[in-house]
């Protein structure tokens, strides 16, 4: 008989341990929509939904290396980490788990937490290169134009403390993409640069026109879907070229309108004056012509 009721305590025991942790399972649903977003190395891993009565608890690593956690990610109730000073090798390719954890402060019999694995992420190979900004300067001859390229900051810093640049990360890899065309045309073309002086000369651009410009990072070495940076704002060159309006002023051309809608009305009523003539004439011909005899 005890032997019996030992058993019944054990069962059920086990029974509410089982039914206990598919509770706790089941109140911790998995992260959804696990995914990498990353300009000019602020790079943030993202995912869904808001958490309700759990939280979230990052985990990353390079590929083959034991996991760490960042301290701003542990039972957060956010939806987002930032990695961008976790990820020190730049080349190196990482992969991140997004935990559904309890709340701080409350415990739980689950031996593992549900997770959700993101896709692998290289943050040299990856990483968006934000739109640049430049200054045009045209020369005093007017026959080259120079853009001056301002080289985008980075979210990362060297041992001083100084904010780096796209520049002194990717080096001699980094060269910019220039599409260009005159502002008063549609037509475009394309000049490569390996320096962030670019300068565009008589075979490139016409004396004294008026040129429109966009400039985007491009980094050849790269995967031919992320070679390309963001586009950046158009700019114009000031040029030469003038309007109609500009090069005779609206008063010689009202003038000309009204000279013109004087000729049309004078060769109208010439017209008009023909018509009539033409209309008498042929029937003061047909009055002049006796009847015939029957």
């Amino acid at each position: 008989m005890i032997r019996m009721e030992r058993k019944m305590f054990f069962f059920t025991k086990l029974c509410t341990v089982l039914i206990f942790t598919n509770c706790v399972s089941g109140d911790y649903p998995k992260a959804q929509n696990v995914s990498w977003l990353s300009i000019n190395f602020k790079t943030l891993l993202m995912w869904d939904p808001k958490p309700t009565n759990y939280s979230y608890t990052v985990e990353y690593s390079v590929i083959g290396q034991n996991r760490k956690k960042n301290q701003h990610c542990i039972r957060t109730m956010e939806t987002e980490c930032d990695l961008s000073n976790s990820l020190v090798d730049l080349k190196a390719i990482y992969s991140a788990d997004v935990l559904s954890e309890p709340l701080r402060g409350v415990n739980s019999d689950l031996i593992e937490f549900p997770h959700t694995t993101s896709e692998r992420f290289t943050p040299y190979e990856d990483t968006l290169i934000g739109r640049p900004e430049f200054k045009i300067e045209v020369s005093k001859d007017k026959r080259k134009i120079t853009l001056y390229v301002e080289d985008p900051l980075t979210a990362l810093f060297n041992k001083q403390n100084q904010q780096r640049t796209i520049r002194d990360v990717f080096a001699d890899e980094l060269q910019y993409k220039v599409t260009f065309g005159k502002a008063t045309s549609t037509g475009k073309k394309t000049k490569i640069s390996a320096s962030s002086e670019i300068e565009l000369d008589r075979r490139d651009v016409d004396p004294g026109v008026s040129y429109c410009f966009n400039v985007q990072a491009y980094i050849p070495s790269r995967s031919t879907d992320k070679q390309l940076g963001e586009l950046s704002q158009r700019q114009c060159s000031p040029g030469d070229d003038k309007s109609v309006f500009e090069e005779y002023g609206i008063g010689v051309i009202a003038t000309f309108i009204l000279l013109i809608i004087m000729i049309i009305v004078v060769a109208i009523g010439v017209t008009v004056v023909c018509c009539k003539r033409r209309r008498n004439a042929n029937r003061s011909g047909k009055e002049g012509v006796p009847l015939r005899s029957v």
